[in-house]
């Protein structure tokens, strides 16, 4: 959920998402009224009319008023904080949770093994992940629906990776899970894991593997071959 979002929006919002969401709203445009919003709430019209407005700010929804109500719908990223709250439930009620993210192999720009090897972060991974990983990342572009559904990643519980700063500059913290790579071919390799700056909104679509072996040779990958990652709880 971005910054804007987070700031604006809290439980009693995404409780209206949700109930647009059941009332059609993934699926596009559903009419509705404050009135009757209202009385699904058990709330007053203002209340239903300040929750709609926080929603549409946060981007989470769209909304065009007409003479007799407004139709709304759901955007994908409200999609993506409601699979958010999904995989917080299942993390309650089933063991084990994992999301499964599916892409295809691209080439990176080469930053993953400058800042992977650098010494701040290079102790913290052999302390934290039990390995020192190959200087370089998988980098794998994420299917729309992936991208939809990696928001679900954040319910799941982190390595945390510190910041840290030397004499010339600060570097920031970033997160890591626990991750599982499948080949379309069944070629599978685990105790790898996904990383990321602990704070980012951009290149939703973008996910960096790292792994103490070099994974496009230990999987015989190459750009635009199929993956699926199946990152799941720290162990």
């Amino acid at each position: 959920m971005s910054q804007t979002a987070q700031a604006t929006v809290g439980h009693d919002e995404l409780a209206v998402l949700k109930l647009l969401a059941l009332e059609g709203g993934l699926e596009g445009d559903v009419k509705i009224s404050c009135s009757h919003l209202a009385d699904r709430l058990d709330a007053s019209n203002q209340t239903a009319s300040r929750r709609l407005q926080r929603l549409e700010s946060a981007d989470l929804l769209e909304r065009d008023t007409v003479s007799d109500g407004q139709w709304v719908a759901v955007t994908d990223e409200g999609e993506r904080a409601l699979h958010a709250e999904y995989e917080d439930y299942r993390r309650i009620f089933e063991r084990d949770a994992e999301v499964e993210l599916e892409g295809v192999v691209t080439s990176g720009m080469g930053e993953g093994r400058h800042y992977i090897s650098l010494p701040g972060y290079k102790r913290q991974f052999e302390d934290r992940l039990g390995y020192e990983p190959f200087p370089g990342t998988l980098n794998v572009e994420l299917r729309d629906e992936s991208v939809r559904r990696r928001s679900a990643v954040s319910s799941l519980e982190p390595v945390p990776i510190d910041g840290w700063e030397d004499e010339e500059r600060t570097y920031g913290p970033a997160v890591c899970y626990p991750a599982t790579i499948e080949t379309a071919d069944d070629a599978v390799y685990e105790g790898a894991h996904t990383i990321a700056p602990e704070r980012t909104h951009h290149d939703d679509d973008q996910l960096e593997v790292i792994a103490p072996v070099k994974l496009r040779d230990e999987l015989g990958l190459e750009d635009d071959d199929h993956v699926t990652v199946t990152v799941g709880d720290r162990e």
